[in-house]
């Protein structure tokens, strides 16, 4: 049964880009009603599990800062999603797993091992082919600029990721850091509709019930999912699980789109989940 909701968990995230790709709303739009429609249903749910959470003050205030630091993230990758597909710009976020290392030196000086660094190199260089390399069949608008955006984004969904971790020491439920989180993503995405010419409060029909989608099933449940279920099951399980995700979005983006990539592109998305996964596997062992 947990095989199951966490199985259900990655495939509801795993269209995410594709809901992102459907609403066809400015990127900075998009993270507001992610985050806001979510708000509500995750505050409903936080308030049964309400008296089970020990967080302290300051965890509470690391789980908005996640949040803020979230917007950026997903503002990021929302615009790598409209230059370079949803499935591509999926694989390229993933990146995220190798440069927590590196993140958590920049913030905590925890000097990242020669095998994080080897396989940061590794899948830079898999980043670099799903560019295109600038030939003339590489899919997407813009390839090589949504290849830097999605690098971006993984950067920034590292450090979301560390300081989200610091937000739950005391391990409440689910709920709680995911709605201060989600909350803090709304506040930031209100921050940053400054920088987005295009940032509208109101979406029209389908756009909005994509949003809808979007915030409901990957920001709720989907998470939700994923965060009661993961860490029931064994650590290596729990890994290519994750890797499902980009792999499915590939997949969804092929056949709901004709996102046609290049043989160069392939190549690098199938070098990015392939650090990917190996970071993910040298993590488990050395827990």
């Amino acid at each position: 049964m947990i095989h199951l909701l966490a199985l259900l968990g990655v495939v509801l995230i795993s269209f995410s880009a594709i809901f992102v790709r459907l609403a066809s709303v400015s990127p900075v739009t998009t993270t507001f009603f992610r985050a806001a429609y979510a708000v509500p249903v995750l505050a409903a749910i936080y308030l049964i599990v309400r008296r089970s959470d020990r967080r302290s003050h300051r965890e509470h205030a690391l789980a908005l800062a996640s949040g803020l630091i979230l917007a950026v993230d997903l503002s990021l990758w929302h615009e790598a999603i409209a230059l370079v597909g949803a499935g591509l710009s999926t694989v390229i976020a993933n990146c995220q797993v190798v440069f927590v290392g590196l993140v958590a030196w920049a913030l905590w000086g925890e000097r990242p091992t020669r095998t994080t660094a080897i396989l940061v190199v590794f899948v830079l260089i898999g980043v670099a082919l799903t560019s295109g390399l600038a030939r003339p069949d590489a899919y997407g608008a813009n390839p090589t600029l949504g290849a830097v955006f999605g690098v971006l984004a993984g950067l920034s969904y590292a450090t979301y990721l560390l300081v989200f971790r610091a937000s739950n020491r005391s391990l409440a439920p689910a709920a709680g850091p995911l709605f201060d989180s989600t909350l803090g993503a709304a506040v930031g995405a209100m921050a940053l509709s400054a920088l987005d010419a295009h940032f509208s409060f109101a979406p029209a029909w389908p756009a909005a019930g994509w949003l809808l989608a979007l915030a409901l099933g990957s920001q709720v449940f989907g998470w939700l999912l994923i965060a009661f279920a993961l860490p029931r099951l064994p650590a290596v399980e729990t890994s290519m699980l994750l890797l499902g995700q980009p792999a499915l979005t590939v997949i969804w983006g092929v056949l709901l789109f004709a996102e046609r990539l290049s043989p160069l592109q392939w190549a690098g998305a199938a070098i990015v989940l392939g650090g990917v996964g190996t970071a993910n596997f040298v993590r488990v062992v050395r827990s």
